[in-house]
């Protein structure tokens, strides 16, 4: 199964025609978790790595694009090993609209899934240690949601405040820094990151049925992204720029040695 939908937060700007919402009511069911986790949305690809291979969006079968080859190689050390695990992460092998100065991998692990369930936060840490991968990086919350829910009559203004309490500024101002991967606009040449992923950090199914979504779209895990995040084209598969990392040598024992000087 490939990866479900991630909804948007109603606050979230970088939106297209197809893009749906969370429904009324996310932020206060969100609120009334037990753990919350916000991460960086990284400007890649989304790849899943299983014990029958490594998938783009479409699971119908392997991905052969040239811009995975080295998540191809590292599959083929570990293959062996996943079972009934599912990775996915955010392939950053080419380059697409954000330029990042400080990659440290070319795969940046943000879910894990086994059978029917999600892992919680911690097991995906833990997880992509064991197989030597990063996770995307991790915005440090200091705030509880269900004290801003208690302030505000909207929801949305406690989602944008709590948001704030965290980031130290609007999301919307922190999205035009570079992140904690030292992200920039390869055409405007200004620091910028995609956004955020707010997530239920315990264990959870797609669909827990606590809000009125689709069968494959999320409940326990919301989006919010920057505005006109998308800067490449149709020519994008012709023209791809491998992206660079700070220290070769750390993954070489997989490929990324060779591949850097191609």
């Amino acid at each position: 199964m490939k990866y479900p939908r991630s909804l948007h937060a109603q606050i979230s700007k970088g939106t297209t025609s197809d893009d749906r919402f969370m429904p009324n009511g996310y932020v206060e069911a969100f609120s009334k978790m037990k753990n919350i986790v916000m991460t960086e949305k990284l400007d890649g690809q989304n790849n899943c790595i299983s014990e029958k291979g490594v998938f783009a969006r479409s699971h119908a079968q392997v991905s052969r694009h040239p811009w995975d080859k080295p998540l191809i190689e590292r599959w083929n050390l570990i293959k062996g090993d996943l079972q009934d695990l599912e990775i996915f992460g955010e392939n950053m092998y080419g380059t697409h609209s954000i330029v990042y100065e400080g990659l440290e991998s070319y795969f940046y692990v943000f879910a894990v899934r086994n059978k029917d369930k999600w892992l919680s936060w911690d097991e995906v840490k833990f997880i992509a240690e064991c197989f030597d991968f990063p996770t995307v990086p991790e915005i440090g919350l200091k705030f509880l949601l269900s004290d801003f829910i208690s302030q505000h009559k909207d929801e949305n203004q406690a989602l944008g405040a709590w948001l704030k309490a965290n980031l130290g500024m609007d999301w919307e101002e922190s999205v035009l820094t570079a992140g904690q991967l030292g992200g920039y606009e390869e055409i405007s040449q200004r620091p910028c990151s995609e956004g955020f992923v707010v997530r239920n950090a315990e264990e959870f199914s797609t669909n827990e049925g606590m809000l009125p979504v689709s069968k494959n779209e999320f409940d326990s895990l919301f989006k919010l992204v920057r505005m006109s995040h998308v800067k490449t084209d149709i020519h994008w598969s012709k023209t791809w720029k491998q992206a660079r990392l700070i220290d070769y040598n750390k993954y070489k024992w997989y490929g990324y040695e060779y591949l850097s000087e191609k």
